[in-house]
Order: C-alpha cells, then sequence, then structure tokens
C-alpha cells in the first residue's frame, strides 16, 4: 500500500469500514505513523457515535453503516481542521454531524457527564508495563482516561475494553515513544456501561498483552 494510500484509510479504518486485509495492511503503517495513530484516537467519538446509531436502529431499518469515502475523506480534513482550536469540542460536533449525514434527518445524539468515577491500575511483572483506567459513566456508554508508563517503544499500542459476554471494543490507541518510561495519558471511550464491562486490556498493534485491568 503506498504511503498516501495508507494516510487517506485512517478514516475508514477508525469507522470499521476496510475489510480484514486491508485493516492489517493499515496496522503495519500505523505502527511507523504517529501521524495516523494519533488521528485514529482522534476519530474515537464519531466511531462510538456511529456504533450507537446502529445499535439503536431498530432491525427493519437500514442503518447505512458504511459512509461513502468522500464522506470519510470531509470527516478526516475536519479532524484536522479542527484538532488545534477545541478538539474535544470540535470532535463531538464533527460525530454528530457524520451520524446525521449516514442517518438521515430526525436522528438526535444525547450525552451527559456523570458525576461519579472509577479508578483501577495494574502492573505486569512480565512485561513492565503500567496502566492506570479511569472512568466514567455516560449516557452513550463509558468514557476512559488511560494512564500508561511502558519503556519498550516505539510500539503501537491499543486499550480494549472486554465485555463480560466476551465481546471486545478497542477504547483508544496511541504510538509509545522510544525507551521513554514517562506516564502518557490518552482518552477513548466505549459504547457499553461501565457495569458490562468486565476488564480492560493493553495489548501491541500485533495483539501481545502488556497489562490486564479488572473493572471489579
Amino acid at each position: 500500500m503506498r504511503s498516501l494510500e495508507s494516510h487517506r484509510d485512517v478514516g475508514a479504518y477508525a469507522l470499521g469500514v476496510l475489510d480484514e486485509a486491508e485493516a492489517f495492511r493499515f496496522e503495519d503503517h500505523l505502527m511507523e505513523c504517529p501521524r495516523c495513530a494519533a488521528q485514529v484516537t482522534e476519530f474515537g467519538p464519531a466511531a462510538r457515535q456511529l456504533m450507537l446509531y446502529r445499535q439503536a436502529t431498530p432491525r427493519l431499518v437500514h442503518p447505512m453503516t458504511r459512509p461513502a469515502p468522500r464522506l470519510l475523506d470531509r470527516l478526516l480534513s475536519e479532524v484536522a481542521a479542527r484538532s488545534r482550536a477545541g478538539r474535544r469540542r470540535a470532535l463531538y460536533a464533527v460525530a454528530a454531524a457524520v451520524v446525521c449525514a449516514v442517518a438521515g434527518p430526525g436522528v438526535v445524539i444525547h450525552a451527559s457527564q456523570a458525576d461519579t468515577a472509577a479508578q483501577v491500575d495494574a502492573t505486569d511483572e512480565r512485561s513492565g508495563v503500567w496502566a492506570q483506567v479511569t472512568t466514567e459513566d455516560e449516557a452513550w456508554g463509558t468514557g476512559v482516561e488511560l494512564k500508561v508508563k511502558d519503556g519498550a517503544g516505539p510500539r503501537s499500542c491499543r486499550l480494549v475494553a472486554v465485555a463480560r459476554d466476551g465481546t471486545e471494543q478497542t477504547v483508544t490507541s496511541w504510538n509509545v515513544p522510544g525507551h521513554d518510561a514517562r506516564p502518557s495519558t490518552v482518552h477513548g471511550g466505549a459504547a457499553l456501561p461501565p457495569d458490562q464491562i468486565a476488564r480492560y486490556e493493553v495489548r501491541t498493534a500485533d495483539g501481545e498483552r502488556l497489562v490486564t485491568l479488572s473493572s471489579g
């Protein structure tokens, strides 16, 4: 896959519309491209809103969950243009615009901030990776803040929420700098309420589990 094509595929990868082979090739590119890794993380709110719409749509209604390539390109351009000024607020605005464009009129997105938060941390003796997950119960699912120390970089990693029924959702992803054990903080979320999440796992891009955090 050519470099320019790989950069363009970041939106399609984040929204889950690449096929298995294309996703595999893009993950190889992701391990060597900090810019794309950061943009995958920025797409998190948009991907979650699309997932929530799909779950809320009656089975008799065709959900149209595969945006056209031009829509993905516009979303990527919008995120890049707005990220410097009010990144978090801009991302939710873009996410709402994407859902409306895909679902048509009449779709309303609600999000609220919970008053309670839960926190868990763990260190894996084998990998030496320490992580702390702080979660908040949101109307749309679970908001997550991850702090992680990993001195074995450079490598691309992701945080995965494992539900009690065994299903998995990627919460966020990031690049670990080379030989830098200082803590990094990333944000993400899952379209699952906190009480349905059994544990969180920090994994490398190729699936190696670095540390597991039980949600209780």
